[in-house]
């Protein structure tokens, strides 16, 4: 997509996510419901990016600065389903990892069950480090991944 444009999400924009978030896969199968994705993404200590085109909102990203052991950590980041497989995940990814200057190393987590999520990571980079079996589902795992960044 061109036109794209990453920044800071606004107050809305952050309630924006947490919709996206509640109406979305990791979340719908990890059970977070409504209540808990808004307040995750308002959460002050968190950054939210947000993807634009024309003003529109597209995806977020929300990521906490000193996450994992001191770096920074993706919690979550989604697509609007129109904006989907048109590179909006990626640039996100790409503006998360400029966020934080001078950091060595993004950590995130992808559910076991999200592949289509861990094929965007891998190409982006990232590789896995360890497994969370059942760590917020039983019988699904939480896969950690790494990128060195500097």
């Amino acid at each position: 997509m061109s036109g794209i444009t990453i920044g800071e999400a606004t107050a809305d924009e952050r309630l924006w996510a947490g919709r996206l978030m509640a109406s979305s896969e990791p979340w719908i199968t990890l059970g977070r419901g409504e209540d808990a994705c808004r307040a995750a993404s308002v959460d002050p200590d968190y950054v939210v990016l947000v993807a634009r085109e024309g003003g529109t909102p597209l995806g977020f990203a929300r990521l906490h600065p000193r996450g994992v052991a001191g770096s920074p950590y993706l919690a979550s980041i989604a697509v609007a389903a129109p904006a989907r497989s048109k590179g909006v995940g990626a640039a996100l990814l790409d503006a998360a990892e400029a966020r934080f200057p001078g950091a060595r190393w993004m950590f995130l987590c992808v559910s076991s069950f999200n592949e289509r999520a861990r094929v965007l990571y891998e190409r982006s980079g990232y590789r896995a480090v360890g497994e969370l079996p059942d760590y917020v589902v039983d019988g699904l795992a939480e896969v950690l991944m790494v990128k060195r960044l500097a």
